[in-house]
């Protein structure tokens, strides 16, 4: 990470003017920074950074541009492209979480593979943020971030558990592992069909924190640590990004390292089952008819839709528990990019109040998703002649929706189910974030539990 924040100003800090676009007048500058402003063409341009020189040649200050609409995550730019050193930001800050956080996660940097770089740019913390939580928050991000740019030869099922594991004992929370032939002997007979053709054994990663008689939010998140497609091989192009195919539970355990951190008072389960979609002589072939958890039986119509397969099995199980709050969270459909883009997941739930909640704390935390219906009608797409449903449609409309509402069809306990169809990646840099994996949704669903589940 090449940034920091620091609380109070720093002797010698240099100071970082915020200035609309179109406002440079108004932004307080004396006469020299404003002619530098003017003779460069600096109009606050969003994310554009300009460094003032002194007297002597030296830094004396930068001129930031916030742009003239409400890009509320800008202050990530500073981060990359401030020279060196400590500043504090002279102007008012409206928003002084989300610009400490911004700051935070524009110097994310993914140094497995290559030099790390010692953090050189740090930011007096603003005034009015919460400097614990926007710690807490960064670290959940880049931990997404993280295991979704870690190459399948070294985020595979195992180390994905590795990985859950450090998590779990991190918070002291109660794990255990079901895998390979268990899953059957277990009845997760769809996890372990859709991995057994893995060099990896399939396995279901389950953990529990907090007090018992507290109200159960359970998070389950899709962990396909590489899809091939299967015998429905995907082109090559399509196998590219194909390492985030775990995003789902990347963002679950992000997610859940957040509610524990900050010690929601809620009883939390995680599942997250982790597989492999691969080619071999067992892999699970189209036409297949299995039986999920729950008893209903799936006609296999395309081995690529694997992901709804193995979170089937992992919601039936979560549902079964009765929580107050099911949320499920999968890299699950392109039809899901084709509607929305990148950048904003739909969402899917059965309950209006809790949809309208996901969207009051979306907006307030600049995480942005948007809810899309699970129209009951197309449920209908989903039949089968020779089985209960089946795993894709044949006419290859409204692909997110009918995914959502299969998956709907292991759900019925749970008090409130919602269902997160991420990218998980950044095609094009921001000024937050670089081209690479991403954070989707969890800030805003740990802002909800804030408001629903207060610690005391």
């Amino acid at each position: 990470m090449a940034s920091d924040i620091k609380v109070g100003t720093m002797a010698g800090s240099k100071p970082i003017w915020f200035v609309k676009k179109g406002e440079l007048e108004d932004a307080g500058l004396d006469s020299g920074a404003l002619a530098w402003a003017k003779a460069n063409g600096f109009d606050g341009q969003a994310a554009r950074v300009l460094v003032v020189p002194g007297e002597n040649g030296d830094v004396a200050g930068a001129l930031f541009g916030i742009g003239k609409d409400d890009i509320r995550l800008v202050a990530g730019k500073l981060a990359s492209a401030l020279p060196k050193g400590d500043w504090y930001i002279a102007s008012p800050v409206s928003e002084p979480d989300l610009t400490a956080l911004a700051f935070l996660l524009g110097g994310y940097k993914f140094t497995r593979y290559t030099k790390k770089d010692d953090a050189e740019v740090t930011l007096s913390t603003p005034k009015g943020a919460d400097e614990t939580d926007v710690r807490r928050l960064a670290k959940a991000v880049m931990l997404a971030r993280d295991l979704i740019n870690t190459p399948t030869n070294d985020m595979g099922p195992v180390a994905l558990e590795a990985a859950v594991r450090n998590v779990a004992e991190e918070h002291k929370a109660t794990l255990s592992v079901i895998k390979g032939d268990d899953l059957l002997k277990k009845n997760f007979p769809m996890i372990h069909a859709v991995g057994r053709a893995g060099s990896q054994e399939p396995r279901l990663i389950d953990f529990a924190w907090g007090k018992k008689n507290a109200p159960k939010v359970t998070l389950v998140g899709k962990g396909v640590c590489f899809d091939t497609g299967g015998l429905d091989i995907k082109p090559s192009s399509g196998m590219l990004l194909m390492k985030k195919d775990m995003g789902g539970a990347a963002n679950v355990l992000a997610l859940a390292g957040l509610i524990m951190d900050a010690r929601l008072p809620v009883r939390l389960r995680v599942l997250i089952p982790a597989v492999e979609n691969s080619i071999s002589a067992n892999a699970f072939r189209p036409g297949d008819i299995l039986t999920s958890r729950k008893g209903l039986t799936v006609e296999i119509g395309n081995t690529d839709a694997e992901g709804r397969l193995i979170l089937a099995d992992a919601l039936a199980l979560a549902d079964d528990d009765e929580p107050e709050i099911l949320i499920d969270m999968a890299t699950l459909t392109g039809a899901a990019r084709v509607a929305l883009g990148p950048d904003l997941p739909p969402f899917y739930t059965n309950d209006d109040g809790f949809a309208s909640e996901v969207a009051a704390s979306a907006y307030a935390v600049a995480d942005p998703v948007w809810r899309m219906p699970l129209w009951q009608p197309y449920d209908a797409k989903l039949s089968s002649r020779v089985a209960d449903l089946n795993n894709v449609t044949s006419d290859g409309f409204a692909g997110s929706i009918t995914a959502a509402l299969f998956l709907q069809r292991f759900v019925g306990k749970a008090k409130v189910w919602a269902h997160f169809d991420i990218f998980g990646w950044n095609p094009v840099e921001k000024p937050h974030a670089p081209i690479g994996g991403e954070a989707q949704a969890i800030r805003a669903l740990y802002h909800l539990l804030k408001e629903r589940y207060p610690s005391k």
